[in-house]
């Protein structure tokens, strides 16, 4: 959204002349969607009717073999003697059948776009079109155009040759742009080479005139480049594809018009929402925090429930008889843990002595002899 309160006017030699006041029209807000939206609506409303022939498919004499015959109930051709009588017909599974759903000419073709809308995407349009990064990211070849929006003399209105609109393109710097169409005709796939539209090529600058005294005669020939009269601005030449951002020539008599086509007298010219977007730089600003509530402190932060079952602590605030009690135990626990281990020691070294004895007690055993030794008599 450019926001320059004139614009530089070249000669058809490319010198700066004069200026002329930016229309307010280059000032409305940006909406790619809205210009997407209408320009995919506009965009179906030259579509021509298709449908396939209601007699395509049925053009031959079936009937079913109805059940009991292990075969599909389909409608099959009558007759004999050839391989197609038999054969199944009519349906859209069927070799030679018609389609499933056939195309019909009243289909819903055109649509309809509300009139704001129209207005809103063209004046959105036309604000890109002087935005010098959206045109460029558009592809167009602008590195030499002295300025965005670029606007020549009036003069422009009465050429009538090719050879001199060519010569003023290039003393502007924008004959590099149909320059690049030109380079990018190519022949199109698929059928539409068979339907008169064979070729295929780039989009280069939009001329924009007021009066028609021979301009589109000079310039309808040079490849990529379109024209258009300032009072009939059209969206699908503005806006191709939906993408914003067209390199546009204007004469000075036809952006002087910008200002009675829209305006107070003419088409109301769109306000964006907000006319600054830096949110924080608006909340921050002396007249809102002037005017605002003092900032609330920090909540005190919650303590987190705990279990009586196993915090003492919350014990004793429900039940302080029964936190003494378990301290109590926990107490008497710890007592008896340190007296567990003089009580195991006291137990092993009784274990060892009856250990001792029990070897000693064997041994003295063992040296009495073999108890058989005198035989079994006692």
């Amino acid at each position: 959204m450019t926001a320059r309160p004139v614009l530089s006017v070249f000669s058809l030699s490319g010198d700066k002349t004069s200026t002329t006041p930016l229309p307010a029209v280059f000032t409305a807000p940006i909406r790619s969607d809205v210009v997407q939206f209408v320009h995919s609506n506009m965009n179906k409303n030259k579509r021509q009717a298709y449908a396939v022939s209601m007699y395509a498919g049925k053009q031959v004499s079936a009937s079913s073999w109805g059940t009991g015959r292990a075969v599909a109930r389909i409608p099959r051709v009558g007759g004999g003697g050839t391989s197609r009588s038999g054969q199944g017909a009519f349906g859209n599974m069927c070799r030679g059948g018609r389609m499933f759903a056939p195309t019909k000419t009243w289909r819903k073709w055109h649509r309809k776009i509300n009139t704001t809308q129209k207005q809103y995407a063209v004046a959105s349009a036309l604000a890109a079109s002087a935005v010098p990064a959206l045109v460029m990211a558009r592809g167009h070849k602008v590195d030499d155009v002295p300025e965005i929006p670029l606007v020549l003399d009036s003069s422009l209105e009465s050429t009538k040759k090719t050879s001199a609109a060519k010569d003023i393109l290039a003393s502007v710097g924008a004959l590099a742009d149909v320059e690049k169409a030109a380079e990018s005709k190519q022949i199109r796939t698929g059928k539409g080479k068979m339907r008169n539209r064979r070729y295929r090529l780039r989009r280069g600058p939009l001329v924009v005139y007021k009066e028609n005294d021979g301009v589109a005669q000079a310039f309808r020939n040079l490849p990529g480049v379109e024209l258009c009269c300032v009072s009939r601005l059209n969206l699908l030449q503005l806006a191709p594809g939906g993408h914003m951002g067209r390199f546009c020539v204007w004469s000075q008599a036809a952006v002087e018009e910008l200002d009675t086509i829209y305006g107070s007298e003419g088409k109301r010219i769109p306000t964006a929402n907000m006319t600054n977007a830096d949110l924080a730089r608006i909340i921050n600003s002396d007249e809102i925090q002037s005017v605002v509530n003092p900032a609330k402190r920090a909540e005190k932060p919650r303590l987190r429930k705990k279990n009586a079952i196993t915090s003492i602590k919350a014990l004793a605030k429900l039940d302080p008889y029964a936190a003494a009690a378990r301290a109590a135990e926990t107490r008497a626990q710890e007592a008896r843990a340190g007296k567990k281990k003089e009580t195991i020691k006291a137990k092993r070294a009784a274990s060892k002595a009856h250990s001792a004895g029990k070897k000693a007690f064997y041994e003295a055993a063992s040296q009495q002899g073999d108890v058989c030794a005198n035989g079994f008599a006692l």
